[in-house]
């Protein structure tokens, strides 16, 4: 099978939705409960550093994203990322291969950190963003109720060995 990227359209919502729902359903991925909107799912993310992989018959198994951190000029090259695998795609490289596409997207986008927060326990997730140069920075305890259970999340971050501060526009003196 040929893995092939492009930018998230909205007429991949339908697939991209699927698998966000198995992500949400597995309990594992997100503390969302529901699917949101097309509008309100796109309007969190950096559109330019939102990638579907799909098959060479053009079927989108997976996605990655990265959102803001803040809307404060000074953070916008941190980004958290999200990474979401069809579930029957698990085990065969395309989670790899989609943070890869992120990690190049986002470093395009001078990015220059870029996050993730994973739920204790989706050691999948861990060691796909370990293998990525993500490194464990600390953990947020009991952050978040799933099914009447309090979660710790670890969060994860990488810098980029490509971008760095003093490349960002703030640090050229175009941040006002």
């Amino acid at each position: 099978m040929n893995l092939l990227f492009r930018k998230v359209e909205e007429q991949d919502w339908h697939r991209i939705r699927d698998i966000y729902k198995q992500g949400i359903e597995s309990g594992q991925a997100t503390f969302e409960t529901k699917v949101p909107s097309w509008e309100k799912w796109i309007s969190s993310k950096k559109a330019e550093c939102t990638v579907a992989a799909h098959t060479d018959e053009n079927i989108i198994i997976g996605w990655a994203s990265v959102s803001p951190v803040s809307h404060r000029e000074v953070y916008r090259g941190v980004g958290e990322v999200s990474v979401y695998v069809d579930a029957d795609y698990k085990g065969i490289g395309v989670g790899s291969a989609l943070l890869h596409q992120l990690i190049q997207l986002s470093e395009k986008h001078t990015y220059w950190t870029l996050q993730a927060g994973i739920l204790e326990g989706n050691e999948a997730s861990i060691v796909l963003h370990q293998k990525h140069g993500f490194r464990i920075v600390g953990r947020r305890e009991q952050i978040g109720k799933l099914n009447g259970r309090w979660i710790d999340v670890l969060l994860l971050e990488r810098r980029s060995k490509v971008v760095g501060v003093e490349d960002a526009d703030f640090a050229k003196g175009h941040f006002h």
